[in-house]
């Protein structure tokens, strides 16, 4: 008589611990955008002064290098971090769970290749031979241009993370088992950074007023993560709510 070997079903992970593994991963990046934005490019990029951003690179070269290291990281983790998000909103709208995945994603990747602008000063600053064939004035005009390209790639990533504020915030005021008072923050947040990018876009002085605005926006993001990794979610109204759509 020939034996039939069963496989033994695969445990899934419960809604409220992969919220909680969301949450860790959404603070990682939090803290990472914020060690790479503001330490990193706020202290040694000079608004306007080639010069005295090319001197600062060099000076702290170790510091920009791992601010670069730092956003691929990150980056990185935002893989998983969507996979969760999708796992736990699919219940309430899966096309929509899948926009929201999508929109992340695509600013992710648009974010990750301006990346390249990001790392070019220390190519252009460097000691490479070739680059004797330009001047000091010219490497440093070149290391500064490539920052105000990243800074623009940047604000395009920054659209697609509007749209998923967005979406996000409208999955959770549908939900039944997460706090919905995040919603409105989350949207608020989306429709900042859609309102900054392309003020950018058509009127960069509109958008230089708009753009501080958005570091007190970042309350939405952070009482996001916070929800997730501290309440998680309401695992009975959440089975309840993927019964109703079964």
């Amino acid at each position: 008589m020939t034996s039939i070997a069963l496989t033994p079903p695969r445990r899934e992970l419960s809604p409220s611990v992969k919220a909680r593994l969301a949450g860790f991963i959404y603070l990682i990046i939090i803290v990472g955008g914020i060690f790479a934005q503001i330490f990193v490019r706020d202290r040694l990029v000079v608004s306007g002064d080639p010069a005295a951003t090319a001197n600062n690179i060099l000076t702290h070269e170790l510091l920009y290098r791992l601010g670069f290291a730092v956003e691929v990281f990150y980056l990185l983790c935002g893989v998983p971090l969507k996979l969760f998000l999708y796992d736990i909103f699919k219940v309430v709208d899966r096309k929509l769970a899948i926009a929201m995945v999508l929109f992340a994603a695509i600013g992710a990747a648009v974010q990750a290749v301006i990346l390249l602008a990001h790392y070019a000063p220390l190519i252009l600053l460097g000691k490479a031979s070739y680059l004797s064939a330009f001047s000091t004035v010219q490497l440093q005009a070149a290391a500064y241009l490539s920052l105000r390209i990243f800074d623009y790639g940047y604000m395009i990533a920054l659209a697609f993370f509007g749209c998923f504020c967005v979406v996000a915030a409208y999955l959770i005021l549908r939900s039944t088992f997460f706090p919905r008072w995040v919603a409105p923050l989350l949207a608020i947040e989306g429709i900042l950074y859609l309102t900054n990018s392309f003020a950018h876009f058509l009127a960069p002085a509109v958008g230089n007023r708009i753009f501080p605005f958005l570091a007190a926006s970042g309350i939405a993001e952070v009482s996001f993560c916070l929800t997730l990794l501290i309440a998680g979610v309401n695992v009975q109204r959440w089975k309840e709510q993927r019964g109703d759509i079964a």
